[in-house]
């Protein structure tokens, strides 16, 4: 069975929510110990999953980059790409799959067939139904050292989980942090 994790850019209190410019994905260029992190993920990853609105933002932005120092436009053209939707027809972007049924049941199949990971990333509503019918196998979170003060926030309200098993984590020059939580 292939692992589903959750990929998240954070801050240190907690939100996922960019309310500030806390996260620059361009300026992870300057951090080629995150970028080659990012990068060793990416290559055990075939496929990438996401809501509709952060689809459309990422389609918006990533294909147009041509000078693009972290490698992600590339990765992003490339990989298979599942958007969970019921209201889009055209993904408009190479390598993209749109599921319009139950998404839980959709990316249980998904998990099910033969292949690499499966990584969700932004997609905070999807993340909360994936977390709640307990389909994510690691949650892998890149604390940014920024207090925000507020936004939406990884797991849902009320819902927890009585252990994770840190499976790796590391530091960045930066001063991000990686940290990989198993929920096995």
């Amino acid at each position: 069975m292939r692992t589903l994790a959750i990929t998240q850019n954070i801050t240190v209190d907690g939100a996922i929510e960019m309310l500030g410019d806390w996260f620059d994905p361009q300026g992870q260029g300057d951090s080629q110990d995150l970028v080659d992190e990012i990068h060793r993920q990416d290559s055990a990853a075939d496929g990438f999953l996401v809501g509709r609105r952060t689809f459309e933002d990422l389609r918006a932005y990533w294909p147009q980059q041509t000078e693009d120092p972290t490698g992600i436009t590339e990765y992003l053209n490339t990989v298979q790409k599942y958007v969970v939707s019921k209201t889009l027809t055209d993904a408009g972007w190479q390598n993209s799959t749109i599921l319009s049924g139950d998404p839980v049941a959709e990316i249980a199949a998904l998990k099910q067939r033969a292949g690499k990971d499966i990584v969700v990333t932004g997609s905070i509503t999807l993340c909360h139904t994936l977390i709640e019918a307990g389909l994510v196998d690691e949650y892998r979170l890149f604390a940014y050292p920024v207090v925000q003060g507020g936004g939406r926030r990884l797991f849902p309200d009320g819902y927890a989980i009585p252990e994770l098993r840190l499976v790796d984590s590391l530091s960045f020059r930066s001063g991000i942090t990686y940290t990989c939580y198993s929920a096995e």
